[in-house]
């Protein structure tokens, strides 16, 4: 069977192990360039094609994937003459790996419609290590047809792909994912904080939370830093974990409604980054929360 031809815009850690994964897969790739070149340079000494912009890279491609850090980005990339929807045609595909705002998701997809094409969102779980070997958590949603002649390419990137509903519902569940967990991470690390300022071992704390019904993947990616030393078991960083939960705030509202947590974990998050704390890892939040109990 002949491998559709791909075209992947935005090679940061998560898109560069993905186009690293796809080459090593046997795919042919047309990449757009960045201010940072390392993903896309090395993508091109394994055989990629760079693209002039985003119009002849998805005039190049059958599937154009996109993996952006905001809607702001996806939508820049997306219009205009130079833009991916200018050089769409009928039977292409769009996908959006990012967390992206569902609305402007279905805009988009409305957009891409016109030119006979078909958007797809496809939020990603787990991290670029399981990206570059194929075993990402993919959340796909939109025309069930479409996903299905596309899950070939997408089960050679994840171990556990989804299709979850219409357009936009990926990245509304993501969306919900993230809030839920940052939630938890937060205040796991105002738990540690606290547990400082009573006298009591962290690891104690640890210990007694985790043998009950508390015990979570998200409560050991903290501990791994608060205890352990390790900021790295989740690999996130505070300023994006706001940009997730800002995003949520803003979902929450586009259904007529107001969070009532949700203000909470972005508090912890804006103030962290104000602090000059964005480019640490979520789990790194501890540090934040024991100053802020020391003022």
């Amino acid at each position: 069977m002949t491998r559709p031809a791909i075209g992947f815009i935005g090679l940061g850690l998560m898109g560069a192990a993905m186009v690293d994964c796809l080459q090593t897969k046997g795919y042919r790739l047309t990449v757009l360039g960045h201010r940072n070149r390392t993903g896309i340079d090395a993508a091109l000494a394994r055989g990629a094609t760079e693209a002039a912009d985003a119009k002849s890279l998805a005039e190049a491609s059958d599937i154009v994937m996109l993996c952006m850090g905001t809607s702001a980005q996806v939508e820049a990339r997306m219009h205009g003459p130079d833009g991916v929807i200018a050089g769409l045609a009928p039977g292409k595909v769009v996908i959006d790996f990012g967390t992206s705002l569902p609305g402007s998701t279905r805009e988009l997809g409305a957009e891409v419609s016109e030119r006979g094409a078909v958007m797809l969102d496809a939020p990603l779980g787990r991290t670029p290590a399981h990206a570059k070997t194929g075993q990402l958590n993919i959340m796909a949603a939109g025309p069930k047809d479409s996903f299905d002649a596309v899950k070939p390419v997408l089960d050679d990137l994840g171990e556990n792909v989804f299709h979850l509903g219409p357009l936009g519902t990926g990245h509304t569940i993501k969306l919900i994912n993230n809030f839920y967990g940052l939630t938890m991470a937060a205040a796991m690390s105002e738990a540690f904080a606290m547990a400082d300022v009573a006298g009591i071992p962290r690891e104690k704390l640890y210990g007694a939370m985790s043998a009950g019904p508390l015990h979570s993947g998200m409560m050991d990616f903290v501990k791994a830093y608060a205890i352990d030393g390790d900021p790295d078991r989740l690999a996130f960083s505070i300023r994006n974990a706001l940009k997730d939960t800002g995003y949520y705030t803003q979902m929450v509202r586009d259904f007529g409604r107001e969070t009532v947590m949700g203000g909470c974990v972005t508090a912890a998050m804006d103030r962290a980054v104000s602090d000059d704390r964005g480019d640490d890892t979520v789990p790194q939040l501890v540090d934040s929360f024991t100053r802020w109990f020391a003022d």
